[in-house]
């Protein structure tokens, strides 16, 4: 199939990830050297750091998903507990969510579509309607920690004047900040993004210089893989809050912002070059700051009687505590740290809730009034949690178990027909991932699913105690892995929108 054949034309009632009028355009090459590559599909324009700039924004934004306030606490009990020992694991946690990202920039650049429409085309209404209801669930329960975060940052900030159920209804109004920004274009709004991962980025490695961990023992953390059976637990949980599931639908949509023909193969060859770049740069920050959280609790309470009691909520207080005030208290440098990620967080969280929503449902309706349903719908449920477990840090923790299981409940369900979706070639024409990039991709989902498998079956196995509870329990697993493996079986007996669209096509022509 060529390049054209497999292009198909959105229709006017189509949901668009963004207007063509919204878009970023690209700096390009006059027409007598774009023929010249036409001509020569195998070359592609000399690297540019303009152009760079240029595509620069959206892996950044992708990237929020690996600082939420989800993967800080997951670091910072990886820290007290395990120690500098997990710093390997989550590095290779941090590659293994790069090889993911990358593949859904891949699918969005490719064919001009995203994760979310593409599923509308392939699947039946029945397994789409099940695909959607899993990824809102993944994006309310992600959004639940990211605005508890920033509702706990809000509350230290005030010293406790506002409560948490305030900071979650303050953190609720980001979604109109988010609408205003966006009204100025999509760089006013990466800029502020890029504003928030460099306030994170300044205040845990304040905290780091504060604590000073030893530089030896990061080097032989990261190097030296160790795992035992007391740290198994903080292992699976730094690889199951590293891959999120609508963080796979929002990169796939995230690039269509710029400007690039996917008819011309040289340009989407030079914006997945740029991409590449771009996303590899944004995880290695996001690594940098990971790091700094982890080897900050570390030195600070690894192998001490408290190292199994600290949570987001309460570990501010614990490094108050340990290393004082001074003229700016780590309590506070800690809570900046915590509100950026939280804030942050909660924005892409609406925008991947847009695109989600738009493109399983086909709904053509004011982003206004999208941002609106997809904000209320996270909101009222974390309001609730807000009121219940106001009071109570370990509760807030338990909850913060509860959630991360249900981010590795949903998984599968983004990342298995990613995978089926890139490896197609009607889907992706001569952009669809070699053998050995499929094969490598597979054994990474499967790993990722195993060991969020494990996270699942320990968790329900202490939660189910009685047989009333197991019954329901037993049920769903079953349910779950047949669905699991429906995914899988369509991604081998493929029948894309192109094939559909290409037998209709003549029909029209004959009318």
């Amino acid at each position: 199939m060529s390049e054209t054949d497999r292009e198909r034309p959105l229709l006017e009632s189509e949901d668009r990830a963004y207007e063509e009028t919204e878009k970023v355009l690209i700096v390009g090459i006059d027409e007598e050297e774009d023929a010249d590559y036409d001509d020569d599909p195998g070359n592609s324009p000399k690297f540019s750091w303009k152009k760079l700039w240029l595509f620069t924004g959206p892996g950044f934004l992708m990237s929020i998903a690996f600082l939420d306030p989800g993967n800080l606490e997951s670091d910072l009990q990886a820290g007290a507990i395990a120690g500098y020992s997990l710093i390997w694991l989550l590095m290779w946690a941090t590659a293994i969510g790069l090889l993911i990202q990358l593949l859904s920039a891949r699918l969005g650049v490719a064919t001009g579509r995203h994760l979310a429409e593409l599923c509308r085309e392939e699947y039946p209404t029945w397994a789409r309607m099940v695909l959607w209801i899993m990824a809102e669930i993944a994006l309310i329960g992600a959004d639940i920690q990211e605005v508890i975060g920033s509702a706990i940052a809000i509350k230290i900030l005030s010293n406790g004047l506002v409560p948490l159920w305030a900071g979650v209804v303050i953190t609720a109004l980001d979604c109109f900040i988010f609408l205003f920004l966006e009204n100025y274009g999509i760089r006013k709004l990466e800029a502020v993004f890029a504003i928030l991962i460099a306030t994170m980025a300044l205040a845990f490695a304040w905290m780091f210089g504060q604590t000073k961990p030893s530089g030896t023992e990061l080097l032989v953390g990261a190097l030296v893989p160790k795992l035992s059976s007391r740290t198994i637990k903080q292992a699976v949980g730094i690889v199951g809050c590293i891959i999120m599931p609508h963080n796979v639908f929002l990169h796939s949509a995230l690039v269509q912002s710029r400007e690039v023909d996917p008819k011309k193969r040289f340009r989407v060859k030079e914006a997945l070059k740029y991409y590449s770049i771009e996303s590899t740069g944004a995880l290695a920050v996001s690594f940098i700051i990971n790091v700094f959280v982890t080897t900050v609790f570390a030195k600070s309470f690894y192998g001490t009687d408290i190292a199994d009691t600290i949570g987001l909520a309460n570990a501010g207080q614990y490094l108050q505590d340990k290393y004082g005030g001074g003229f700016f208290p780590i309590l506070y440098i800690w809570a900046i740290g915590v509100l950026a990620a939280g804030q942050s967080s909660t924005i892409t969280g609406t925008y991947a809730g847009q695109f989600i929503m738009g493109g399983f449902l086909n709904l053509k309706m004011k982003k206004w009034v999208r941002a609106l349903i997809t904000r209320s719908c996270a909101i009222i449920p974390t309001m609730i949690v807000a009121l219940v477990f106001d009071s109570s840090d370990s509760m807030l923790d338990e909850l913060n178990e509860w959630l991360n299981v249900l981010q590795s409940v949903q998984i599968p369900f983004a990342v298995i027909p990613l995978l089926c979706l890139v490896s197609n070639e009607q889907i992706m024409g001569s952009f669809k991932i070699q053998p050995l990039v499929q094969t490598i991709s597979w054994i990474v989902a499967a790993l990722v699913i195993a060991i969020n498998g494990y996270l699942m079956v320990d968790f329900f196995s202490g939660a189910a105690t009685s047989v009333v509870l197991l019954v329901p329990v037993i049920i769903f697993a079953i349910a779950y892995v047949l669905f699991v493996l429906y995914l899988i079986s369509r991604g081998l007996t493929y029948t894309p929108w192109q094939l559909v669209a290409s037998h209709k096509e003549p029909q029209r022509n004959d009318e």
